[in-house]
Order: C-alpha cells, then sequence, then structure tokens
C-alpha cells in the first residue's frame, strides 16, 4: 500500500512517544532538545510541532515561547503535567492547537494529531480494549469523510 505524506509533524523531547504516529499519513522529524529544534525550523517546512512543556535544556515553557514569537501561525501541541492548571493554562495562552497531558493515551495522543492536522477522515483508527483475552480485543473504527 502506497501513503501519501500530509504533513511533516516536528516532536521534541517525547522521548519515543512518537512511536504511535507512525500509522499516520506524516513525515516525522525527531528531536530531543529545544535549541536543536529551534535551528531544525530555519531549514525544514514543518506543518506542525508536538512538544514537551519542560525540555531538557529549554524549561518553563520556553520552546513554545520562542516558536510562538516567530511562528504564531504554526499548530502545536503541548504535553504538559499531569494535574498541573498552571502549566495548561499558561500553553493555551501561548496559542497551543491542543494540550494534552503526560499520562494521554496513546489513541487520544493520535487522534489529537489526527484532528490538529485535519486528517480525520484520511485515518483509520484502531481501538484495542482488554476484553477477556491476554492479546485483547480489536475494534476497527473508520471516520468519517
Amino acid at each position: 500500500m502506497i501513503v501519501l505524506v500530509q504533513a511533516t509533524v516536528l516532536t521534541v523531547g517525547l522521548s519515543g512517544r512518537e512511536e504511535v504516529l507512525r500509522e499516520l499519513p506524516i513525515r516525522l522529524i525527531r528531536m530531543r532538545r529545544g535549541f536543536e529544534a529551534a535551528r531544525s525550523l530555519k531549514n525544514e517546512k514543518v506543518d506542525s510541532v508536538i512538544s514537551n512543556w519542560d525540555l531538557e535544556d529549554m524549561e518553563g515553557g520556553r520552546f513554545l515561547r520562542r516558536l510562538k514569537s516567530v511562528k504564531p501561525e504554526i499548530p502545536t501541541i503541548v504535553f504538559v503535567r499531569s494535574g498541573d492548571r498552571a502549566q495548561e493554562i499558561a500553553a493555551r495562552s501561548l496559542g497551543a492547537s491542543a494540550v494534552l497531558t503526560e499520562d494521554a493515551s496513546d489513541e487520544l495522543f493520535k487522534g489529537t494529531v489526527a484532528n490538529v492536522l485535519g486528517l480525520r477522515g484520511l485515518v483509520s483508527i484502531e481501538s484495542i480494549s482488554s476484553g477477556g483475552s491476554k492479546r485483547g480485543r480489536r475494534n476497527r473504527t473508520r471516520t468519517a469523510k
């Protein structure tokens, strides 16, 4: 099957969490640190950014602040600490398209990315629920176009 890439997404500081996104028709650029991500934005055409609020080298949303001051129109998804309302409010006030907590499910994460990028009609989302068997039961849902 041939899948056409619909968007290029820069992920920053997600520590492998972006693996769940490999089913989406997107190209991922993975970065660990905010400074290297900021540099790559100068050279790469990026359609969206997904980042942790606190990065190893840029805490307190410094990367998001810097990004939004230069490219305010770019859709962003930000992961904040669970239960930290101050981080959530700060991320939303900077113009984040979506804010998720670090304990958000993979399905919610993937669905949020699809929504932000406008891919809902193109994506088949597979949910796995534990239904008595060791491997779980698969429910396939195709979203409406």
